[in-house]
């Protein structure tokens, strides 16, 4: 076994005898179905933490000539397909990450030079003997190979896009990449498999389609290959269970991805660090700081900071896609800069209704941390100011409370502000801090109907009082509060009774103005 060539089983070895292993050995089941097809050209894109190493280090392993890994592959679930015997460890597997190439050298011809280098060292390590037309040719060495051993390459590529995030406004780099690669591999008789994975799906150069061979499986669209994305909601429910941990509460941090074949994915880096520490927090920012979140939603386009602040009051957006050039750096629009979200994981993606939205209360903490060290001046301030707004809510300060609504207002008065639904976007940014207490839900099912707005503490804060919310539009906070009571809203909450809330809440057309009542519940 070489470095580069069927480098073995260890990497997923170590994965398989983790404290937390979750089987995703169903993925080999699709790449061998399209082995020495038309669509054995596989990039499948995710963002970081959503295990695309642990992906390249498995297919690896099973794909390896010669490295004896069937014992790690037994008990798992792609054991039990047919085609598990027929592949395992029979072809010459070339196993590659960019970063490490890239990090290594000072330009792309280096890179290009040294990643040569280093894959016909192995090449010629293990195939001493054969007559080579030239031993210094890549390409042509690989096929003076095939020719002669009849056996297939197998191409595996991780952080394949690194190219294009290092050297950013390289254009003529970022071109000879991709042709090196289109060289590399397409119309190659001796590759019976090419799987790529990095953040971003291929990129797009006009006419200059250097990769048009790969069937691209993305955060906008994974396909067939979804619930591989993250951990999916069965999975996630067997950990909870293994570790006694909150299933809901889980869902609420880390879930949010959905994908027509696959309703709930989660993140899961995020997903091990909760059970194995048993406690949900944000873990997002151990692999990347909320810099880079900021950068972007700094940008200077149209309409840009609006949707930010509508997807943080809970909006979802709409986002045209097809502009987005599959970079970092080439943005024409906001919706380009909302695509290139979608690829990192701060947001999430309806292929149906093609709108974008904040997933969960990791990445909300995300943004809200950005956005307070950003130059958003009164939204920043209405954040730090929720704090203050939720202790009113506590302290029965219903005058404090409708002067952080007001503020809050002036942040959302983007949205068309005519009616409950709207009002209930202003409340959620008002009361931002209130997701560090609570669970927060709209049109919560209570009684005879629903609740605009329903917070329930946490399970680590048991001493909080549950929070309902009743929004008018040119009525009364009174009537507000009477209709909370009339709808029997705080019935299917009776294990609070005693330590709830209601609070009722009107905005006035004319005079543009917020009254608020505050009413503790008694039985």
């Amino acid at each position: 076994m070489g470095i580069y060539l069927n480098p073995g089983k260890e990497k997923f070895f170590q994965a398989v005898s983790s404290k937390i292993y979750v089987d995703k050995t169903g993925l080999i089941k699709y790449t061998n179905s399209v082995m020495r097809t038309n669509q054995k050209f596989v990039c499948f894109s995710r963002p970081r933490r959503f295990g695309k190493s642990m992906a390249t280090d498995m297919l690896t392993a099973y794909y390896s000539r010669g490295c004896g890994s069937k014992e790690l592959f037994v008990k798992l679930e792609i054991a039990e397909d047919e085609s598990f015997l027929e592949h395992l460890n029979q072809y010459d597997t070339i196993f590659i990450n960019m970063q490490e190439f890239l990090s290594r050298t000072e330009s792309i011809e280096g890179m290009l030079a040294m990643l040569r280098k280093s894959l016909l060292w192995d090449l010629l390590e293990k195939y001493p003997d054969f007559r080579y037309f030239d031993d210094t040719d890549l390409v042509r060495t690989m096929q003076d190979i095939h020719q002669k051993t009849k056996c297939f390459f197998v191409l595996i590529i991780d952080e394949w896009d690194y190219m294009f995030r290092e050297y950013k406004e390289n254009r003529k780099a970022q071109e000879k990449y991709l042709d090196f690669l289109r060289d590399f591999m397409k119309d190659k008789e001796y590759l019976a498999l090419a799987y790529i994975t990095g953040i971003l799906p291929i990129k797009k150069y006009g006419t200059h389609s250097a990769l048009n061979m790969f069937s691209e499986f993305s955060m906008m669209n994974p396909r067939q290959l979804a619930q591989f994305v993250g951990f999916t909601e069965t999975e996630v429910e067997n950990l909870c269970e293994k570790y006694h941990m909150n299933l809901a509460e889980l869902k609420e941090w880390y879930d949010g991805y959905h994908f027509g074949q696959a309703e709930s994915v989660y993140s899961p880096k995020s997903v091990v660090e909760a059970v194995t520490s048993g406690v949900c927090d944000s873990y997002w920012n151990q692999t990347e700081t909320f810099e880079a979140l900021r950068m972007y939603i700094d940008m200077n386009f149209e309409g840009l900071k609006d949707d930010v602040l509508s997807m943080m009051a809970g909006e979802s957006i709409p986002v045209n896609t097809g502009s987005f050039s599959n970079d970092m750096t080439t943005f024409h629009t906001k919706d380009d800069v909302l695509t290139l979200l979608i690829h990192l994981g701060y947001l999430g993606y309806d292929f149906d209704s093609k709108c974008v939205f904040i997933p969960n209360h990791e990445i909300q903490g995300e943004y809200v941390t950005a956005v307070s060290v950003s130059g958003w001046g009164e939204v920043s301030k209405s954040l730090k100011n929720s704090a203050e707004t939720l202790q009113a809510i506590w302290k029965n300060m219903p005058s404090q409370v409708a002067e952080g609504i007001e503020q809050a207002h002036v942040e959302t008065s983007h949205l068309q502000y005519n009616d409950e639904n709207a009002l209930s976007y202003t409340i959620s940014l008002a009361l931002y801090a209130a997701r560090n207490f609570y669970h927060v839900h709209r049109e919560y099912p209570t009684g005879k109907g629903f609740a605009d707005m329903v917070f329930l503490p946490r399970r680590k804060f048991p001493d909080k009082p549950a929070v309902v919310v009743e929004l008018k539009w040119d009525k009364t906070a009174e009537g507000a509060i009477a209709q909370i009571k009339e709808k029997q809203y705080c019935r299917s909450l009776s294990e609070y009774q005693g330590n709830l809330l209601l609070v009722g809440v009107n905005y006035e057309k004319e005079t543009r103005k917020h009254t608020c009542v505050i009413e503790k519940f008694v039985k």
